[in-house]
């Protein structure tokens, strides 16, 4: 029997929201090695060796685990795994177009929002699960917390825009950017439908012991679409370049960078993997209002990723008016989580009664 708690529940998603904000910093370190040698690396560390060594130490009989879970369940994981892949893709090439703050925020949100209510609506729980005691306070919380992505998103604009505007930069087009974000953010629900339809894979981990980390189970199956997609895409495009040589070029590169290299790719693959590991562990702690998981996520996410932004000055050439705009978006996302937290608490205790 899992213990439920949703404020240990939602710190949990907080690790795993500041995993995911930083994940793609060690980029920034790495040098001689293209955005897509890089990506091969991360990728296979992301969403294949930290799965299956996770699911291995956590999860008892994996292997027996995996093939006696429901081909369904299997194959939906596994495809829509797949399908999230393309995701990842619009995602990184979102961001060369209209910069970091406004792809995470426009993609983020949308996944938040459709990743949430598009399960509820396949399995009919839509009323249902607001009309629990305490689902007011949920939906509420969900409610603020769109608000304050929209005010992130607005002052990621208003960023971009002071600094195109004091730094003439020809890579900003928004345009293409946006097409590609709401591509990213799409898809990137689908990520979310893949864990909640795999869940029957943890279920049956649940039932050979797994106890709070059943999540790894289903997580892999979903991790291997992922990979597949991305192996495909990046190998192809890096062999047409002719950058994936930088990954075999020892010698050029020399011993001390490429290991540098490798380790930051490593570090990139973790921490994107990470996320849904602490994921994983909040999600059982919510009690009753487990579909509340995703929105809180991707929520700590942004808020993570603009802590991350200011400490790292990336907000320091915007006026007073975006900054304190930015200021007031992250305490609306802040009480948000303060919300949804009380709400799933309300109805947990209830529930128990």
């Amino acid at each position: 029997m899992i213990s439920t708690n949703p404020i240990l529940g939602t710190g949990l998603h907080s690790i795993g929201g500041m995993s995911a904000a930083s994940c793609y910093m060690p980029f920034e370190k790495v040098k001689n090695w293209s955005w897509g040698v890089f990506w091969i690396i991360q990728s296979i560390f992301a969403w294949l060796i930290m799965p299956l060594l996770i699911g291995y130490l956590t999860v008892p009989d994996l292997y027996t685990v995996i093939i006696s879970s429901p081909p369904a369940a299997l194959w939906s994981a596994f495809l829509l795994g797949a399908v999230y892949g393309f995701g990842g893709l619009s995602f990184g090439y979102a961001i060369r177009n209209i910069g970091y703050s406004l792809t995470y925020t426009i993609s983020i949100g949308i996944s938040a929002v459709l990743g949430t209510i598009i399960p509820l609506i396949i399995k009919g729980e839509l009323v249902e699960q607001f009309s629990k005691n305490g689902g007011g306070i949920v939906l509420l919380g969900m409610t603020v917390s769109i608000l304050g992505v929209a005010m992130c998103g607005r002052a990621g604009f208003l960023k971009e825009q002071n600094i195109s505007q004091s730094q003439s930069t020809s890579a900003f087009n928004m345009k293409k950017g946006l097409l590609l974000t709401i591509i990213a953010g799409a898809l990137s629900a689908v990520w979310g439908l893949s864990l909640e339809l795999g869940q029957p894979i943890s279920d049956i981990a649940a039932q050979h012991g797994a106890g709070h980390f059943e999540g790894n189970a289903k997580l892999i199956v979903s991790s291997l679409g992922c990979l597949l997609t991305n192996l495909c895409w990046f190998i192809n495009s890096t062999i047409k370049d002719g950058s994936i040589k930088a990954l075999f070029n020892i010698k050029e590169i020399g011993k001390a960078r490429y290991s540098k290299n490798f380790i930051l790719s490593i570090m990139a693959g973790s921490m994107w993997y990470f996320q849904f590991f602490f994921y994983g562990l909040g999600h059982v702690r919510m009690g009753n209002f487990q579909f509340a998981s995703w929105v809180l996520h991707m929520s700590m996410l942004i808020f993570f990723s603009y802590i991350i932004g200011v400490i790292m000055k990336e907000w320091k050439g915007v006026n007073k008016k975006t900054y304190t705009l930015l200021i007031i978006a992250l305490c609306v996302l802040v009480s948000s989580f303060v919300i949804m937290t009380y709400g799933s608490y309300i109805g947990e205790l209830n529930s128990q009664h």
